[in-house]
């Protein structure tokens, strides 16, 4: 399931930059996407783990 939206955030960031010739911003955003997705989930481990705990 993470992979296939994985592979649809790419293909849209990928057609968003042909049409507006923005490729550098667009890049530059979706390093931005996949940083923030990152933090996301070691936060929601370290949730998971509290809640076990607790």
């Amino acid at each position: 399931m993470k992979m296939n939206t994985n592979i649809f955030w790419i293909l849209l960031i990928a057609i968003i930059a042909y049409f507006t010739g923005e490729i550098a911003t667009v890049m530059m955003l979706f390093l931005i996407l996949v940083a923030l997705n990152g933090i996301h989930a070691t936060i929601q481990d370290f949730y998971d783990d509290w809640k076990r705990r607790s």
